[in-house]
């Protein structure tokens, strides 16, 4: 993968990773209601989780990459459109409600938790189907590895955020609902960067320039 390709992938991830979201307040929830240790396994569970969708993705995908110039160009403008759509929902997006205490249970129940509920939210199949692809070149011999490795990458970033978040989501959680325009600024961040991944992807997935 050139360096430009995997520096925007780098940066798109960590946008998405760090938006609010579903994964995002599972996280702090638990964090908050079940002290710093909850909210860290949990995250580790929801980077658990993200490794199986990685492994749908790049054997669903890898094949189609590698021998249909046709169903490639389809995918990647199914995919750019997709990514648009996200990020005009995350433009739009009011900013998280944190909810209050949830049921205690064991670590490893914690992290079974936020596996399965990353495992279990078909949005994130679709993501991954829109997003793992852009980063492949057509007719690539290994498409599989580079969707496998993108994907195990996109996993590890999202625990090197969460993690972290979780841990201090005592606090944190306290200063976004204090700041409810940062979270704004968040989503529309994370939105216009889907926006313009899509845009660009539209435009020039064609010739794979």
């Amino acid at each position: 993968m050139p360096d430009a390709s995997l520096a925007l992938f780098l940066i798109t991830s960590l946008v998405v990773i760090a938006a609010p979201g579903q994964d995002m307040v599972l996280v702090m929830s638990r964090s908050i209601a079940l002290g710093s240790s909850a909210g860290v396994v949990t995250a580790a569970g929801v980077s658990t989780g993200l490794i199986g969708h990685t492994l749908l993705a790049a054997l669903g995908l890898g094949a189609v990459l590698q021998t249909s110039a046709l169903l490639f160009e389809v995918l990647k403008t199914l995919g750019a459109i997709y990514l648009i759509y996200l990020g005009i929902r995350a433009l739009r997006a009011p900013p998280v409600e944190f909810r209050g205490p949830v049921q205690p249970g064991s670590l490893r129940k914690l992290f079974a938790q936020g596996a399965l509920s990353n495992l279990s939210n078909p949005k994130i199949a679709v993501f991954y189907f829109a997003f793992l692809p852009q980063f492949v070149s057509a007719g690539s011999a290994h498409a599989t590895g580079t969707l496998l490795a993108l994907g195990v990458a996109f996993a590890l970033l999202t625990f090197l955020v969460k993690g972290p978040v979780g841990y201090l989501a005592g606090v944190l959680s306290g200063w976004l609902r204090a700041r409810p325009a940062v979270q704004v600024w968040l989503n529309r961040t994370s939105g216009g960067v889907l926006i313009g991944l899509g845009l660009k992807l539209a435009f020039e997935g064609r010739n794979g320039q």
